[in-house]
């Protein structure tokens, strides 16, 4: 059996104002066509199939696209979980109906009842379905009040699931959690506060195979078949060195026997670049999402507007100069003694790295200095 683990698609999200659904629908045509091409047979998903709880029309649209598509004409059964960005009544809506054509979803603790049963050629393999939860909701669902961080709702959940798995049958679990020890980037929402969201991975060992959601970055989790597939597209800067895609899993007669990274290309990529503005501006014109770093050490003006016109996706600027601690003012003394003409001169010799003019002095001095006087500034 093959199996494409897939999670954390935050379909709808929008990164530095930058909408990403265009680049999410890119990368699902090219899931659909893999699937077209290779037939696995299941598709799961470990959760944040939205990046909101109450997810915009032309989200909830392309998710319905790619649905309709993968489980009513390639035929390809389709297993989905609640992540903690998801809203959980809304995507478990119509789940008992959905389930006959295919589509497997599980949002609330309430639909955790029985396992998913599919076949191969050598018999059934169960999927245990655990959605995003939080311990307080599952201290009343499980009516246990000693369930009070994640790792005990977790464990309240695989005992539910193990109660249910029969002996001898191959058996996935799909989760979406935070497991200890695991690589985190700036994309993540945390679950809590002073690490009381994570799990063990210990939870997880009984199953021949743990697809997990939440971390974006492709990684295991403590063992080679408790693994994270990674998010559907780079969501922040610090994921810049992942490679994203999908983890192709092979169940052979007993039990998990490999998992292959599959990666498509974005239709732009994140990166960084890094230079002089002069420099940079002669580049080559990028659409790619940037985050540029300059290292000029003078004053510059509409930096964004500048870089834009080049690059038209800068997202981000940094820059480890400061015009304070570089400045000729900086050894200048008190500005509060200096006049406005005297601190507008050095301002403007900093930006243009020419001295203020006697004519532009005079011009100051004409325009400026009486709307200070009728404000009340003075020339403190």
């Amino acid at each position: 059996m093959k199996i494409l683990h897939t999670a954390d698609w935050h379909i709808g999200r929008v990164l530095n104002r930058f909408s990403l659904l265009e680049d999410q629908q890119v990368m699902l045509d090219q899931l659909l066509g893999y699937m077209q091409e290779q037939r696995p047979d299941a598709l799961v998903i470990a959760g944040d199939i939205y990046d909101r709880s109450v997810p915009p029309e032309d989200a909830v649209a392309l998710l319905d696209g790619f649905l309709s598509q993968a489980v009513l004409e390639l035929k390809i059964p389709t297993l989905m979980i609640a992540g903690n960005h998801d809203g959980q009544e809304r995507l478990g809506f119509a789940s008992g109906m959905l389930e006959q054509a295919g589509l497997h979803v599980v949002g609330r603790l309430p639909e955790l009842h029985k396992p998913i049963i599919l076949e191969d050629e050598h018999g059934p393999v169960c999927f245990h379905l655990l959605p995003y939860m939080q311990p307080k909701t599952a201290q009343s669902f499980f009516g246990d009040e000693n369930i009070r961080s994640h790792d005990d709702a977790m464990a309240a959940m695989v005992a539910r699931a193990r109660e249910s798995q029969p002996e001898g049958v191959r058996s996935m679990v799909v989760a979406h959690a935070f497991v200890t020890g695991c690589s985190i980037s700036d994309s993540e929402r945390s679950l809590t506060v002073g690490g009381t969201g994570e799990v063990s991975a210990d939870h997880f060992r009984c199953f021949d195979y743990a697809a997990l959601g939440h971390l974006h970055g492709p990684q295991q989790a403590g063992a080679e078949h408790i693994r994270y597939s990674g998010s559907l597209l780079k969501y922040s800067f610090s994921e810049v060195s992942h490679q994203k895609g999908f983890s192709l899993v092979h169940f052979g007669k007993d039990g998990f026997e490999q998992v292959e990274q599959i990666s498509f290309p974005p239709r732009r990529e994140m990166r960084e670049i890094k230079g002089e503005l002069a420099d940079l501006l002669s580049g080559d014109g990028s659409e790619d999402y940037l985050r540029v770093h300059l290292t000029d050490e003078k004053a510059l003006l509409d930096l964004m507007g500048q870089l834009r016109s080049i690059y038209p996706n800068v997202m981000e600027i940094k820059r480890n100069w400061s015009p304070v601690a570089s400045s000729s003012l900086a050894g200048q003394g008190n500005y509060a003694e200096r006049t406005p003409l005297e601190l507008f001169s050095d301002f403007y010799e900093q930006v243009t790295e020419t001295p203020l003019s006697s004519d532009q002095s005079e011009a100051f001095a004409t325009v400026v200095e009486p709307l200070l006087h009728e404000a009340g500034g003075g020339e403190a």
